[in-house]
């Protein structure tokens, strides 16, 4: 039976921390017995790491793959506490601990390739052996990234995109014209986006839906066993909203739509700024044309700050 009847990490109730930010809180150790020269710690850790499998040539009979593979340390902090006369007497005790988050650490984020994580960690020990241990994991928002200061949130931003079609079995043909604006470009995690879509239906059918959503694009940078460099990138949907229009046919139609951003996410940045992954965003909006295979598709960039 181990003499550690419980540990217990005892942090604040904050949903999402922020770069700079601090962290203050309490590890509790219940003891059974007396414990000689015990080490009590907790500690603090970001990382990142990455990893995908690449076929090496596909025209090959046999399979042969390479991993590619990278890591990042954002932060790691210790905490280690003095005992007084080198033991725990038995019932409960409280450690103290206060850690402060780098300003320049980028945002908690996980996908099937890579993740970044951020990690509490107490732990007991006894001539070198672990007791106990618990770990708690924390989100955090980032907030260094954005190197464009020079842009200015408050611009319009509007793009426009056009889809010819022929409808062979009655022998026409139209186009669909989609107009996307938006006040800004520059967004912060859990904003909500709010934009206006134009859409012109010259053909002689409805375009029922338009569906809209953030991308966020994300480039991965990793080495081979043998050193080798390979980037890959990689897109996922952050929010998404289906819009129905039923814009008649040669007619016109505007609607407007609102994405709420979540919290937290990574802002916009370089591979020089996050080491192994960068991030951008598009706000898509998507439309599949009535009786026709086309599809048509506008895209927005979009900036993440924080």
């Amino acid at each position: 039976m181990s003499t550690v009847r419980a540990i217990n990490l005892v942090l604040p109730e904050i949903e999402v921390y922020l770069a700079g930010s601090s962290i203050d809180g309490q590890l509790v150790l219940n003891l059974r017995s007396t414990l000689v020269d015990p080490v009590v710690k907790v500690e603090l850790v970001g990382k990142g790491c990455l990893r995908w499998l690449e076929e090496d040539n596909p025209e090959l009979d046999y399979d042969r793959s390479t991993a590619w593979t990278n890591q990042a340390l954002y932060v790691s902090k210790a905490k280690y506490f003095h005992i007084e006369d080198g033991w725990l007497d038995s019932g409960v005790h409280t450690f103290d601990f206060h850690f402060s988050f780098p300003r320049s650490i980028p945002s908690t984020f996980t996908s099937k390739v890579g993740c970044i994580s951020y990690v509490v960690e107490g732990t007991c020990c006894s001539s070198q052996i672990v007791l106990a241990k618990e770990e708690r994991c924390l989100l955090l928002q980032g907030t260094a990234g954005v190197r464009r200061r020079h842009v200015k949130d408050t611009a319009p931003l509007v793009v426009e995109t056009r889809k010819d079609v022929v409808y062979f079995c009655c022998f026409s043909h139209g186009s669909v014209i989609l107009r996307i604006s938006l006040e800004k470009s520059v967004f912060c995690p859990g904003e909500t986006i709010v934009f206006m879509t134009d859409i012109a239906n010259r053909t002689c059918k409805y375009v029922r839906k338009v569906v809209f959503a953030v991308h966020c694009i994300v480039l991965y940078s990793g080495f081979s066993s043998r050193g080798e460099q390979r980037s890959l990138e990689d897109r996922s949907e952050v929010a998404r909203l289906e819009s129905r229009t039923d814009t008649a046919p040669f007619e016109a139609m505007r609607v407007t739509s609102a994405l709420v951003l979540p919290k937290p996410m990574p802002v916009t940045s370089t591979l020089v700024e996050n080491k192994i992954m960068a991030f951008a965003y598009e706000l898509v909006g998507t439309s599949d044309l009535p009786c026709t295979t086309s599809t048509i598709v506008g895209r927005v960039p979009i900036i993440i700050a924080a």
